[in-house]
């Protein structure tokens, strides 16, 4: 397979809009934050470079490799980056691009209609939060080379060689003075996006090989889709029961917007739609979302009152969310100048791209509706199912507003609430059981942390309709405690919520590993914005006290660190008791406080989705009734976990 070539891309197409010195003094506001997030942000601005080739069409192959000492090769077989002496700056075009912020070829019409890297900040910002970068250029039958550190150049441009190959090579290693939390990268998310990208570009391969893994079998994973995004839905489905033969196609343009997506019905209760632009994941999605959801529910009602399938006299009235439950979409537009808006500048504001999306699919999904009535047929009966469904669950909620009324306060009574009504100040701890819930009652801090007990595991929302979810004790005391209410998102007010640290405290055990994740699939299937504005938290209590002669007692959270501790307590020739924790209801009030509760001491973790597209098919395969993809997914990573046997 070979990509077209082309020789119109040179140093006169790169324009230069400022320099680059605030990136190492303020590297948040480029990418992000400087914890684990914006250290793989570095690799997706690398990579953003080279599926702008393939965009382009004049790349089909990228090669990422993460090596030994923690740095990371991005190489791709596009036109390379020019290497021609710029017009105006008198220095070559590529020094130009590594080191000059918004500096590139994205802003000039003819080198890229359609760029992911919107502001051309990407790789020169890369290079400045990078203790050593190097380029590799093959281009004009030559291979240049050139290496900077922390974004000063320490090797000037050179010719090292002759090639008849093009392309780009780029190798970094993220700056320890800079990321001070982690520079380790983590597989399984860099594939996660490599994995996403290739789904959205079927005309690419995406070959990674992690050296840090001895054997070569696991070490090197290859992503290639020819189906492209009707793969991508067949992935997410995999583990879901579709009653259709394949994803529904489609695909088009107008107005110099191309909008291509599939979509298909399963027999799950959530609507599971990844929208992108660009190859960026939108995730609040935005004008073509409105456009997709404008078509579908038009298409549907019309093909349905023309069939005489949704009776006019009906008394279920049928609403836009009950033509979208069990629903997986991916939709992915090209927007030569898209604008951007939302808190995380992910929501797509052009609106020539809401017509656009919207004639498209209504004209293509009514020519599949008339040309497959069986399946229009099923999908329609589901609606109907989804329509009953969301009025008992319009019921349940009146039920569990007038609880909350005839009960005084309106809250849950086994919740143990803070004196403080700040939001932003408070925090509530969701505990496995009544004994922890009493230790954690004792040992909290009154003003400031609220304890809500949970008896028994919850139900798992992946299988369950939302008015049998609403109807779940556990569930409505846990709705009624936040005050944001629950499902869709003009039914979801975030301002309203009560707790800005929601924390889930469950034992360290194969029990609590289930509850967790039973709260965690409700949290982000029905309370979303939960997750996405990172007001979940999960706490860790520690699985081991080691008891020391004179009262001396340390923690320890792994195996590792208490094996460390006993070498050292061996050494001293002290004596000592190690004792297992069986759960949160052995540790004593003080003990739990110290811990797990007292800010000062204790470790969260944040809970976040870098990847919706990955938390979908995690949740769903995890928590779906399918068992073969759950079995294939714990035997993939049984590495990484720790099983309590």
């Amino acid at each position: 397979m070979s990509a077209k070539k082309g020789s119109d891309y040179k140093a006169s197409n790169i324009q230069v809009l400022e320099g680059l010195e605030a990136v190492r003094k303020r590297p948040s506001m480029y990418i992000g934050d400087t914890a684990q997030r914006g250290l793989h942000h570095l690799i997706n601005e690398v990579v953003d470079n080279s599926i702008d080739e393939a965009l382009a069409g004049h790349c089909d192959f990228i090669k990422l490799m993460i090596h030994e000492d923690g740095s990371i090769t991005v190489a791709d077989n596009g036109r390379g980056i020019p290497v021609d002496e710029h017009p105006k700056l008198k220095i070559p075009a590529v020094e130009v691009v590594l080191t000059k912020l918004h500096a590139g070829g994205k802003f000039d019409k003819d080198s890229y209609k359609v760029s992911g890297g919107l502001h051309g900040v990407g790789v020169s910002c890369v290079n400045a939060l990078s203790i050593f970068f190097s380029a590799e250029i093959h281009r004009d039958g030559e291979i240049y080379s050139m290496e900077f550190e922390r974004g000063a150049t320490v090797k000037p441009l050179k010719v090292i060689g002759k090639t008849e190959e093009t392309g780009t090579t780029i190798r970094f290693k993220p700056d320890t003075e800079i990321f001070t939390q982690t520079t380790e990268f983590k597989f399984e998310i860099i594939a996660d996006r490599m994995r996403e990208l290739a789904f959205l570009n079927p005309q690419i391969t995406v070959q990674i090989i992690d050296e840090r893994i001895e054997d070569p079998d696991l070490s090197t994973v290859q992503f290639h889709f020819a189906g492209g995004v009707k793969d991508f839905v067949r992935y997410l489905d995999e583990s879901r029961d579709s009653f259709m033969d394949e994803p529904i196609y489609i695909s088009g343009e107008i107005e110099n917007v191309p909008v291509e997506l599939a979509l298909e019905y399963n027999n799950s209760y959530t609507e599971n739609v990844h929208s992108y632009v660009n190859n960026i994941n939108t995730r609040e999605g935005g004008t073509h979302i409105s456009g997709f959801r404008r078509a579908l529910t038009r298409c549907f009602k019309t093909y349905a009152e023309k069939n005489n399938i949704i009776k006019a006299n009906s008394k279920i009235q049928i609403s836009g969310e009950d033509f979208r439950e069990g629903l997986t979409c991916v939709l992915s537009v090209k927007v030569a100048e898209p604008q951007f808006e939302g808190q995380t500048k992910t929501k797509l504001g052009n609106s020539e791209v809401q017509s656009a999306v919207e004639v498209i699919v209504y004209d293509k999904l009514t020519e599949f509706l008339e040309q497959n009535p069986k399946t229009s047929r099923k999908i329609l009966e589901k609606v109907v199912l989804a329509a009953e469904a969301r009025e008992a669950a319009r019921k349940a909620r009146q039920l569990i507003q007038r609880k909350s009324v005839m009960s005084g306060g309106g809250l849950p009574g086994k919740l143990a609430d803070c004196s403080i009504k700040d939001p932003a100040h408070s925090e509530i701890y969701l505990v496995e059981g009544d004994s922890a819930g009493g230790s954690a009652k004792m040992g909290r801090n009154r003003s400031f942390q609220a304890i809500l007990p949970l008896r028994g595991k919850i139900l798992n929302v992946e299988k369950a309709k939302i008015n049998k979810i609403l109807e779940n004790k556990e569930i409505q005391a846990m709705i009624t405690a936040l005050g944001t209410g629950v499902g869709h998102e003009e039914e979801f007010e975030l301002e309203k919520l009560r707790y800005h640290k929601i924390i889930i405290m469950t034992d360290a055990d194969v029990d609590g590993s289930h509850i967790r994740t039973l709260l965690l699939t409700f949290f982000y299937r029905y309370m979303h914005p939960l997750v996405d504005h990172g007001h979940i938290y999960i706490a860790t209590p520690p699985l081991y006290r080691i008891t020391a002669s004179r009262g001396e007692i340390q923690y320890s959270w792994d195996d590792d660190t208490r094996d460390k501790i006993i070498r050292e307590l061996k050494k001293s020739k002290k004596k000592f008791d190690v004792s297992r924790y069986k759960g949160l209801g052995e540790m004593n009030p003080d003990q739990l406080w110290e811990t797990t509760m007292d800010p000062e001491t204790r470790t969260l973790q944040q809970v976040t989705v870098e990847n919706a597209a990955a938390a979908d098919k995690m949740f769903s395969t995890l928590m779906g009734d399918d068992v073969v993809p759950r079995r294939e997914f714990i035997e993939r990573n049984s590495k990484y976990a720790k099983l309590d046997i």
